[in-house]
């Protein structure tokens, strides 16, 4: 990061963050041809983008012209070329730490300052040089913890190593050690809480809270506000990815979406494909993160979300595209009468019979007697003929599946390309 000058009058981290939105997508569209040369001097980049010419990359049009790359692939990837699948353009020898995440999945850390980019998250959440922040993400293989280490010296904030578990160790360093913030999962911050009531412990110092990797409900957040915490945002980051989005606030009030990161550039695609939808759609979150060590192009998180279309600036300032929050994962891939059917595959039937806008394959009935019926947003549902696509289904899933029409718009916007609904009772 660049042009800090923490304690703002718009309270931002740094100049980035209120940028012209033009401004914004000129630079980062402009930075993309090197980019994508970067990543190409990986091995398993050079297969994925084979025969690309990074100076042809500096659109957004360009760029959906590429592959999508998913974090479901990286197991297979992985096993192929260890340890990163060759999607690490630094040498494994001049990295800090290697990670591995359940899979397993590997992931690099490079050397650098704030190399997550996890300082807009906690400055967003009230972290300020000189506070004191328990850090209750687990320091035990996965790099949530070393995010928020990275973050927090950035920031000029110690750091209480205090990690998952041992809820009353927990406490007693709260009651000990006054920190202001506690980063980790929402669940893992009640149980403290409960903890904290149960052995009439004050842990009242807890003045700003930063969670991540589980959903927050607003009932969750609103528990934990009403029970000592008065600020608690939410950072969306992965261990591949580092932070990608984060939630702000001004004077307690927690602005709609999530703010991106500056190093991100965002796509929101049609689950099993690399097709972006249109503005406010729900769909995967795609993401190129502009990282010289583990540059990620076009890196499909496996997640549903959508961008908040026409909503303008956030209030606190920051200028950036804002996202809505985790909205339920992207594969939706389903068993029916034995035989695996994917998004992909909805994809490809609507792709193949241009008159179906959007479709949506329902499957219900009970298990061993499944209904599978392709619902079509199309033009004029009075004058579509079904038997071409059903001939279709049956070519590309080898099972039978009727056909719905309906008009344009129809269809609920919530990223499901596959509704699995049936009675499992």
């Amino acid at each position: 990061m660049s042009d800090t000058h923490i304690g703002s009058t718009l309270d931002t981290l740094d100049s980035l963050e209120t940028r012209d939105p033009e401004q914004r997508e000129g630079e980062l569209l402009a930075r993309l041809p090197g980019l994508v040369a970067r990543a190409q001097s990986a091995s398993g980049w050079s297969r994925i983008l084979h025969g690309i010419d990074p100076r042809d990359i500096h659109s957004r049009k360009a760029l959906a012209a590429l592959p999508v790359t998913r974090k479901s692939d990286l197991k297979a990837l992985q096993q192929q070329e260890r340890p990163f699948g060759g999607l690490n353009a630094t040498a494994v020898g001049q990295l800090k730490r290697v990670y591995m995440s359940p899979g397993p999945i590997f992931d690099p850390e490079g050397v650098g300052p704030d190399w997550w980019r996890f300082s807009r998250p906690l400055y967003a959440a009230g972290v300020r040089a000189g506070g004191l922040l328990q850090n209750c993400f687990a320091y035990h293989f996965t790099p949530a913890a070393f995010m928020v280490e990275s973050g927090a010296a950035h920031l000029g904030c110690p750091v209480i190593p205090a990690g998952s578990g041992q809820t009353e160790q927990q406490v007693q360093a709260m009651t000990l050690l006054r920190p202001d913030t506690y980063v980790g999962t929402p669940s893992f911050l009640k149980i403290i809480i409960e903890k904290a009531r149960d052995m009439g412990a004050d842990i009242s110092c807890l003045k700003h809270a930063l969670v991540s990797a589980e959903a927050l409900p607003e009932s969750l957040r609103r528990w934990l506000i009403d029970h000592g915490v008065p600020s608690v945002l939410q950072a969306y980051a992965s261990a591949d990815a580092g932070s990608m989005a984060y939630e702000t606030s001004t004077d307690g009030v927690v602005h709609p979406g999530m703010v991106l990161d500056e190093d991100v550039l965002l796509e929101i695609v049609r689950p099993g494909s690399g097709e972006p939808v249109a503005p406010g759609e729900v769909g995967e979150v795609v993401v190129t993160v502009f990282n010289p060590d583990y540059p990620l192009i076009r890196f499909g998180t496996g997640d549903l979300s959508a961008v908040l279309a026409d909503a303008g600036p956030s209030p606190c300032g920051r200028t950036n595209v804002r996202m809505r929050g985790w909205m339920g994962r992207a594969d939706q891939t389903t068993k029916v009468r034995a035989m695996f059917v994917h998004p992909a595959q909805v994809n490809e039937i609507a792709r193949r019979h241009p008159e179906i806008l959007k479709a949506r394959l329902v499957v219900s009935g009970r298990v061993s007697n499944d209904v599978m019926t392709l619902h079509c947003e199309v033009d004029n549902p009075g004058t579509a003929y079904a038997p071409p696509i059903i001939e279709t289904i049956r070519d590309l899933t080898k099972l039978r599946g009727e056909v719905q029409f309906a008009v344009r718009g129809s269809l609920p916007n919530d990223g499901k390309v596959i509704d699995d609904v049936r009675d499992y009772s």
